[in-house]
């Protein structure tokens, strides 16, 4: 496994982790708060959260899909 990018901005209290570096789009998921990064076929490349603040308050249940490979 390659690098893992992780970027935070406090200020808007959104948190993205990138496991690849490919070509990919965001998609919703049954959270309001989740995103999930998924390559042309559909594989889970990385994630974003919304209000990561607000995780505080209770944990966040997170299922992503394996990366096939």
């Amino acid at each position: 496994m390659g690098k893992v990018k992780v970027w935070y901005d406090p200020k808007g209290g959104f948190l993205e982790v990138i496991f690849e570096q490919n070509e990919g789009y965001f998609k919703e998921t049954t959270s309001g708060q989740l995103m999930e990064k998924v390559d042309m076929n559909g594989n889970v490349i990385g994630f974003s959260i919304l209000k990561v603040s607000a995780l505080k308050e209770k944990p966040l249940d997170i299922d992503l899909v394996s990366i096939s490979g």
